[in-house]
């Protein structure tokens, strides 16, 4: 059964890897002005960009650049299940999203997945904390080598980068942790005696 949610959450990842450059695609051959669709920070209009934001880029570089950690960082997630990918995507899309409408500099547009990257990337360094799984641990080890210089600098405030979704996002990964790193010592508790 799990082996299932497994190949059903990589599916969802790859099928939203595919909409955002098909939408890319489609807004650069078209000149639709899909980043229309992002947040646009205290704007009642742009609480829906919290939900679109993430499948519309700036461009070919910038969904270049977020592809990558996406299937990395979301392909290591998935193999916890689909459950366990939509909490943490949702968490973190969540987060990342509200986080910018709130704080976001007014009259500005938002636009892009590494909101919820970022909060994938968090959510892999911190799970081990509350897991104290050796295997998780180690993966937050390796991310944060990796990647982990790259959280630090892009959450620190620069003009023309979304840096309150970079941070926001971040801040729901480590939540996600503590979340799901709840529900597992809970099932943890439940498995019969040996």
């Amino acid at each position: 059964m799990r082996e299932r949610g497994v190949h059903t959450a990589l599916a969802l990842l790859a099928g939203s890897l595919a909409l955002m450059w098909a939408l890319e695609i489609a807004d650069q051959t078209g000149d639709l002005g899909l980043d229309r669709l992002g947040i646009e920070p205290r704007e009642p209009a742009g609480l829906l960009g919290i939900l679109f934001a993430p499948f519309v880029h700036g461009g070919y570089a910038h969904l270049v650049s977020n592809t990558v950690p996406l299937v990395v960082f979301g392909s290591v997630i998935a193999l916890g299940g689909l459950r366990r990918l939509v909490t943490v995507t949702v968490i973190c899309g969540l987060a990342a999203g509200a986080g910018t409408w709130m704080v976001g500099e007014s009259g500005s547009i938002h636009v892009g997945a590494s909101g919820v990257i970022f909060g994938y990337a968090s959510f892999l360094m911190v799970r081990g904390l509350y897991t104290r799984d050796v295997f998780h641990v180690l993966i937050g080890v390796l991310v944060f080598l990796f990647y982990g210089g790259t959280v630090l600098l892009a959450t620190v405030p620069a003009p023309g980068i979304s840096w309150q979704g970079h941070l926001f996002g971040a801040l729901g990964g480590v939540f996600a942790a503590a979340w799901e790193g709840r529900g597992d010592q809970a099932a943890a508790g439940r498995e019969p005696a040996r």
